[in-house]
């Protein structure tokens, strides 16, 4: 007997809606046996995971913090997908963001205008569009697998990061460490309690997008790129214009979300600058069903998987990298249940006939 998955007529809207319900129920039922097996009570675990983070006004306003970059870039690479450009290099694009933004301080520090947030905006924003567009064109141009070049970038932009701040960036003033100086005044994002301006800029480019895959004829190019590349050519739509569009798309919506991170919270480049955002977003794509909208809800549960392995380390004693345990269970669970939307399990007899003896 061998197992084969047998490709449906069609697929079930309703199950589609009720995927993420389903994966997330299961990867709670999956932590609780993990926190079990570490010989904690599951109940209480997962209380102080998923519920406690959420009765104080602070920690509500962390999750919106938490939340922005992950719905900015999640709504971005959602678009993506849709039109099945595989982005896997937004923390790469998120990275390079940052690091223009932070540019600005580091040669300007005296700027104190409110044109300065402004600049360092726009260059977070061309920055991301900028890396993104290498391994665009590098698939439009060569035909090479855009999720090997977007990848391997994210560790190029890393190292980049990281010499710069170690060494010409580095605050002269700042006793050795790894950072550079200071952002103040209007080189940092106005704030609301803990939340700041990126937070309005994820709201706006959520909608914005929804705006654009419902409603306008852009959006329709490149659901028709994504489901029937064929049809879409038969159409006269590009190939290749899509692939550009939805990487600086993406792109400079993760550039954008790095400068929002530098600017609203930590106020300053310091490595290792690796917040994952970028990868993490992947999820928030999936799980919102390839819908910006989607991106909304999905990003807040995702930023309360981040302030959950907080919470387990201070209160149980357990390491933060549960966060990332969970992340990968509920991705696993995601993309098991969408798999089993479009495919039928059936097992199949290896066995061979018997051969008929001659009369």
């Amino acid at each position: 007997m061998r197992l084969v998955l047998e490709k449906r007529p069609e697929r079930s809207a309703g199950m589609a809606l009720l995927s993420p319900i389903i994966a997330l129920t299961l990867t709670v039922i999956a932590g609780g046996m993990i926190f079990a097996l570490r010989g904690l009570d599951p109940f209480e675990a997962l209380y102080i995971y998923f519920v406690e983070p959420l009765t104080q006004d602070w920690a509500r306003e962390q999750l919106i913090v938490k939340a922005t970059p992950l719905v900015l870039i999640g709504a971005g690479l959602a678009v993506s997908y849709s039109a099945n450009v595989w982005n896997i290099g937004a923390e790469g694009q998120f990275v390079i963001g940052a690091l223009l933004a932070g540019m600005i301080p580091v040669f300007f520090t005296g700027w104190q205008t409110p044109e300065v947030m402004v600049v360092m905006l726009a260059l977070g924003v061309i920055g991301g569009m900028a890396w993104a567009a290498i391994p665009a064109f590098l698939k439009t141009r060569f035909s090479a697998n855009e999720i090997l070049t977007s990848l391997m970038l994210v560790y190029v932009a890393q190292y980049i990061f990281d010499w710069l701040v170690r060494g010409p960036w580095r605050d002269p003033q700042g006793f050795n460490f790894p950072k550079t100086v200071n952002f103040d005044g209007w080189q940092l994002l106005p704030r609301w309690g803990e939340i700041h301006l990126g937070a309005l800029f994820a709201l706006i480019a959520a909608f914005a997008l929804f705006l654009m895959m419902s409603r306008m004829l852009r959006g329709f190019e490149l659901k028709v790129q994504g489901a029937a590349p064929r049809a879409g050519r038969f159409a006269g739509f590009s190939g290749a214009g899509a692939v550009m569009f939805c990487f600086l798309l993406s792109g400079a919506l993760a550039g954008l979300a790095g400068a929002c991170d530098v600017m609203g919270l930590s106020g300053q480049l310091q490595t290792p600058y690796a917040p994952n955002y970028g990868f993490v977003a992947i999820i928030v794509a999936f799980l919102g069903r390839l819908n910006p909208l989607g991106a909304i809800v999905a990003g807040l549960l995702l930023a309360l998987s981040f302030m959950g392995g907080e919470n387990v380390q201070v209160v149980l004693g357990i390491s933060d990298k549960i966060a990332k345990v969970f992340q990968g269970i509920l991705l696993f669970f995601l993309l098991a249940c969408d798999t089993l939307i479009l495919y039928r399990v059936r097992f199949e007899s290896t066995r061979q006939p018997a051969a008929r003896t001659a009369g």
